[in-house]
């Protein structure tokens, strides 16, 4: 199987220029101008950007939470992944209170193996650390699970304590892994909670206005206390603030290899899109909540400057209908997350490139190439290159596009960016050597995503 890309604007991290790209099987083997080699597939590229295909390392599919389960399994998930750009995703595994990280694992391979359609990899989200199971961190390392996620939030479920999360991070500064923290300090929203929930505010906004930015900005600059006692480094999540990233751009200042990814709900919804009539701000209810719109501005600085270095989903999708009503009478019965996958690349392209607040080539950098490398899958995912997966998007800068649940190929019944007009998106999505996508229609096939076996941290990327 060969397929030859002719004629486009080749856009990575680095470089933007015009050029072919010649694919035998699964890598990229040749790349020139005006290259004579016979393929099994042309494409014309001739007025479109050629990038590498998009690297997403946070999202959760087919993941149980608050009674229920995610509506994207791995099968719909990536599917919709595909659609809009993305050809490589890293999910999270979770380690049930008292069992073992190989459990964990083993259920998760199982969620994706026979149906994931582009490539993919996990974290592992530790709830559970004694000390006779520090062997679990070097088991998952040798497996190419190479990075951590560790909660400060959500008491009895999935936080841990302070030394938790020391031992984790005094571990990996010595394997090479990577630890992932949500940051918010989860007792003071727990008390925060139960007091609104007693004043008789049960509504989803209140889910929002009891999760102050502090919280997260109390707790990110806790964790970065944590990792530089450890000498480790850290990645924050899905940050949502100012006050987070403040603490984030003074940890950066003094030479900490602290990193931080933000998502696209963030940069382009506030509390301003809540406050609708009945239940419909349930659709709205993630973690961390939507803040002020003014900290989108500060937001889009972060990436401007580098102190984010990533933009990620968090795709954790659970319908209106049936699965955000179980709360209906009570926010904290929500479930927490929302569906962006598909939409990413799109959103990023036409509110950063087209508007712009970032360069062609530094949309690559968060949407692929730093990611990729942050998570051990550099160069073989993130960039496009001799001996590089042939994992590539054919992007059409002009294509006109507008969002909404009734042309998203996500398994959820709303969009949380229902009726946004954007200009670029995704013609072409080439997986492994083979058009899986091409002008909105699905050519891939279950279960022909490959698990990433990545590699450990690589240093200081960012």
């Amino acid at each position: 199987m060969s397929t030859l890309i002719k004629n486009g604007r080749i856009i990575t991290a680095e470089q933007d220029y015009y050029g072919d790209i010649f694919c035998q099987d699964d890598k990229i083997t040749t790349i020139g101008e005006k290259l004579n080699i016979h393929a099994d597939t042309v494409i014309d590229a001739k007025d479109k950007y050629v990038i590498p295909g998009g690297v997403d390392v946070h999202t959760h599919l087919d993941m149980p939470f608050g009674g229920t389960t995610s509506c994207d399994d791995f099968e719909s998930g990536t599917r919709a992944a595909a659609f809009g750009g993305t050809t490589s995703l890293i999910d999270f595994a979770i380690q049930a209170k008292g069992t073992r990280m190989r459990d964990a694992l083993d259920t998760w391979w199982g969620k994706a193996e026979g149906k994931a359609t582009i490539d993919y990899g996990f974290h592992m989200i530790v709830t559970d650390l004694p000390d006779a199971h520090m062997e679990d961190l070097n088991d998952m390392v040798r497996e190419g699970v190479t990075s951590f996620k560790l909660f400060m939030a959500y008491p009895d479920v999935l936080m841990v304590d302070d030394v938790t999360i020391f031992k984790t991070l005094k571990h990996t500064s010595t394997t090479g892994a990577l630890v992932c923290m949500h940051a918010e300090n989860g007792n003071v929203i727990d008390h925060i909670v139960q007091k609104t929930l007693a004043e008789g505010k049960t509504a989803p906004i209140y889910h929002a206005l009891s999760r102050p930015t502090t919280a997260e900005g109390e707790a990110v600059n806790r964790a970065i206390a944590l990792s530089e006692m450890a000498g480790a480094p850290l990645y924050i999540v899905h940050l949502s603030s100012n006050d987070a990233l403040e603490k984030v751009a003074e940890a950066r200042d003094r030479g900490l290899p602290t990193y931080a990814e933000t998502c696209p709900q963030y940069l382009f919804l506030s509390l301003d899109d809540m406050g609708k009539p009945g239940f419909e701000d349930a659709k709205l209810v993630f973690t961390p909540p939507l803040r002020e719109k003014w900290h989108q501005d500060k937001l889009w600085a972060g990436l401007q400057k580098n102190t984010l270095q990533v933009v990620s989903t968090d795709h954790c999708p659970f319908c209106f209908k049936d699965q955000k009503e179980l709360g209906i009478d009570d926010f904290t019965k929500i479930p927490n997350g929302g569906p962006g996958i598909e939409h990413r690349l799109q959103l990023l392209f036409d509110g950063g490139v087209n508007e712009e607040r970032i360069s062609v080539n530094r949309w690559v950098e968060l949407c692929s190439a730093t990611p990729a490398k942050m998570f051990g899958m550099y160069p073989r995912k993130g960039t496009i290159a001799v001996g590089s997966d042939a994992d590539i998007v054919i992007w059409d800068p002009l294509a006109e596009h507008t969002l909404s649940a009734s042309t998203h190929h996500m398994h959820v019944d709303y969009s949380m960016f229902e009726g946004q007009k954007i200009k670029g998106n995704a013609e072409t999505v080439i997986s492994q050597g083979e058009v899986i996508i091409n002008n909105n229609e699905f050519h891939g096939s279950l279960g022909r995503g490959r698990f990433i076996r990545r590699d450990a941290y690589g240093g200081a990327w960012g």
